[in-house]
């Protein structure tokens, strides 16, 4: 039968596909791009900052449950949730997939105007693998258990199994070919971390038959050709030169024979496998869509040894150079903050060249300060505090100041990332002052309570402090943040505030407020945000 040509439907669905065709050209999937000696985060064809918070481990099971949360997120002005999706429930059946859960989360973040960071709990969430279904657990025999060094069974699949790998790989793939169907237009989901807080417990290395041969068997060449590589070039992180150096940089031979004896070995040898296992499913899956993807850790303590004082083996930096090696189409790795040192670990993640993005942060009075310092001074893709639907008024109140700040300055600090244009500071009662060059000029930072009389001064805690400053031009400067007092000076002659503005920014364009001069700027001699408030100034400095 011939149907009647109808030219005004024809041309309608031809319009509509080609508007389509032309969407997806200029709407590429989400990236990761350079700009300068920064690493940025593209969402639809623009750099994105992620202000992002993770769901406790359970919420995302429960869309109503979730139903609650969702306003707080948006009133801590977030853009992005971090959320899980289980292999429990993706797969209660092997073979058997039931995306509602996913596409339910898709359906509710869109309507939030949100984007999603999905987090695989697969194999390995904390160490442990209880997120595998049912039909893995039940099954030792064909899915096999890490053994300590007693041989005792742990509730962790043994990464030595070709049957866990494959059943993994393919929910894993499973799951990466539905987003490619169901948000190829929309790109909700941002980007994928494979696994959760990945280590062995309780004992550095495991134990188990497969484990064990392994282990006397002779360190893949290819593992050993990339350090050297990595040597030759200079380009290992100290700890991992210090030992290569101490082992006289060998060739061949078995892991105890090529790295030593002891857990320092044991652990190398778990983070060169697990590397390997994360490489399987991030090939496999960019395969299905090609979304950016990374490992998150569990820090270490110092003095604690892999396995029973921490997870043994996650990609945690001292590890680093054998997880690249082992990954290496792992766009990189990421730490989990229970820990206070904030400075210092942020500073081993990136002294390589690599971005900082933190995907869980306690959710407690600190974080805010340092969200604001790690989009400011490491240029970071992102941050994200912890069970974020949960945490007190006083912690959401302080993490929408922060997050409001970087939601307007979002074009501008994206624009001048990697161009040596931005920095920040972190203060609090033990680090009070810090200083910062921006070309001839130098800032001194200070905690605001440094002034006597600014109030609670005299407390015995000072309050987490922190701002962001982008250089806009020569002498012109943007500030943002809460409780810091910045003096200026240069090498040759004398220093001073030209002009001082709040305000703030709707979509990129500024809207001043009052201009501030007298006791605001300490008759020109400061520019100041007291503690408890969330600020914006522009500011220009002059020589005399």
């Amino acid at each position: 039968m011939t149907l009647p040509f109808r030219p005004a439907g024809f041309m309608a669905l031809l319009l509509t596909t080609l508007c389509l065709g032309v969407a997806h050209a200029e709407d590429p999937l989400p990236h990761l791009q350079r700009q300068g000696d920064a690493t940025q985060l593209v969402v639809h064809g623009a750099p994105f900052l992620v202000r992002g918070g993770e769901l406790g481990n359970s919420s995302a099971s429960s869309m109503a449950w979730m139903e609650p949360a969702w306003p707080k997120l948006a009133d801590m002005h977030m853009n992005t949730v971090l959320a899980p999706v289980y292999w429990e429930l993706l797969e209660p059946e092997e073979g058997e997939f039931d995306f509602t859960l996913v596409d339910e989360l898709l359906a509710e973040a869109r309507d939030q105007d949100m984007k999603l960071v999905l987090l695989w709990f697969g194999a390995w969430k904390n160490s442990m693998s209880a997120y595998v279904p049912a039909w893995v657990k039940t099954d030792p025999g064909r899915f096999p258990r890490a053994l300590d060094a007693d041989g005792v069974p742990q509730e962790i699949l043994t990464v030595f199994s070709e049957e866990n790998l494959r059943a993994d790989r393919a929910a894993f793939v499973r799951l990466m070919d539905h987003l490619r169907r169901v948000d190829s237009r929309d790109h909700t989901v941002i980007m994928v971390q494979v696994e959760n807080e990945i280590g062995m417990l309780p004992t550095a290395r495991d134990h188990h038959p497969a484990a064990n041969a392994a282990w006397t068997g002779a360190v893949p060449a290819d593992l050993l050709a990339a350090l050297a590589e990595r040597a030759d070039a200079g380009a290992l992180v100290p700890e991992m030169a210090a030992w290569w150096e101490e082992r006289g940089a060998p060739d061949a031979g078995s892991w105890e024979a090529v790295f030593g004896p002891g857990s320092r070995s044991e652990e190398l040898f778990m983070a060169w496998y697990y590397a390997r296992w994360v490489q399987e499913l991030v090939v496999a899956g960019r395969d299905a869509w090609d979304l950016p993807m990374f490992v998150n850790a569990a820090l270490n303590r110092p003095g604690r040894e892999p396995g029973s004082g921490y997870p043994s083996a996650g990609p945690l930096p001292h590890l680093m150079d054998v997880w690249k090696a082992g990954a290496p189409d792992l766009d990189f790795l990421a730490p989990d903050f229970y820990t206070p040192r904030f400075r210092h670990w942020s500073d081993l993640y990136t002294r390589q060249g690599d971005p900082l993005f933190v995907p869980e942060h306690r959710f407690d009075d600190t974080a805010a300060a340092k969200a604001l310092f790690a989009f400011g001074h490491y240029e970071a893709i992102g941050f994200a505090p912890f069970s974020i639907e949960t945490g007190g008024e006083a912690e959401r109140a302080l993490l929408a100041g922060a997050f409001d700040l970087v939601r307007q300055l979002e074009p501008l600090v994206t624009a001048h990332q990697g161009r040596d244009a931005i920095d920040g500071v972190l203060l609090d009662h033990e680090l009070r002052e810090e200083t910062r060059q921006f070309g001839d000029w130098t800032f001194h930072f200070r905690h605001d309570h440094t002034l006597g009389w600014s109030p609670g001064s005299d407390a015995p805690e000072w309050p987490a402090a922190s701002v962001i400053v982008v250089r806009t031009g020569e002498d012109d400067f943007v500030i943002a943040g809460t409780g810091v007092v910045v003096t200026f000076s240069r090498a040759n002659g004398q220093a001073g505030i030209l002009t001082a503005q709040e305000g703030r920014f709707d979509d990129g364009k500024w809207r001043p407020g009052r201009t501030l001069n007298g006791d605001q700027t300490h008759q020109g001699r400061h520019i100041r945000i007291p503690v408890g408030q969330w600020d914006l100034q522009r500011f220009s400095l002059y020589r005399y």
